[in-house]
C-alpha cells in the first residue's frame, strides 16, 4: 500500500465515513446492507462512500495474511543509510518482491525498509545480491523480528 506523501491533499472525513471505515476493519466481508443498519444510511449511500472512500484512495480493502501461516518464517526491518540522492534506491526498493514497506527518514537511517523472506538464507541473499550493491548505499542495519507482538490495521479514525 502507498500512502499519501505530506504534501498531497488531505481528505477530510465525517463522522459517517469514520463509522463506515471502522465497520469494514472489523469486517471487510460484511455487507453493505449490515453497515448501513450500524450507520444509519440506507445500503446504497453506503456503497457511494465506500466507493468515493476507495477513488480517493483513503482506504483500501484486502486480504492481510499472517507471513508465518503462509510460508514466510523470516521478517526483518533494515535501516539503510545513502550516499546522495535517495529516490532511485527507493525505488528500486519498492519494486523487489520482498519487500512490504519503504520510509524515507530523517535521523540514523535515510530509508527503514520491512521485508518478509521464507528463510535466513532469503534474506541473506536480499541483503547481499539486491539491496547492498544499489548506486547509493553506504550502509545498512538489519533489525530481525524474534516475535510480532501487535500489528493491527484500525487507526485512522479517530
Amino acid at each position: 500500500m502507498t500512502r499519501a506523501s505530506n504534501n498531497s491533499a488531505e481528505v477530510r472525513l465525517d463522522d459517517v465515513s469514520k463509522a463506515i471505515i471502522e465497520q469494514l476493519q472489523e469486517d471487510g466481508r460484511q455487507s453493505y446492507a449490515t453497515i448501513a443498519k450500524r450507520v444509519g444510511l440506507s445500503e446504497a449511500a453506503v456503497r457511494q462512500r465506500v466507493q468515493r472512500l476507495l477513488d480517493s484512495g483513503v482506504m483500501q480493502i484486502v486480504a492481510v495474511t499472517d507471513p508465518l501461516q503462509v510460508g514466510f518464517r523470516r521478517q526483518a526491518m533494515i535501516g539503510i543509510r545513502v550516499d546522495g540522492d535517495l529516490t532511485p534506491v527507493g525505488e528500486a526498493l519498492t519494486r523487489m518482491p520482498e519487500v512490504d514497506y519503504v520510509v524515507t527518514t530523517a535521523g540514523s537511517f535515510d530509508l527503514l525498509v520491512e521485508v518478509v523472506c521464507e528463510d535466513d538464507d532469503q534474506l541473506l541473499r536480499l541483503l547481499t545480491k539486491q539491496i547492498r550493491v544499489l548506486p547509493g548505499v553506504l550502509t545498512t542495519e538489519t533489525f530481525v523480528y524474534l516475535k510480532l507482538n501487535k500489528q493491527h490495521y484500525n487507526w485512522g479514525t479517530r
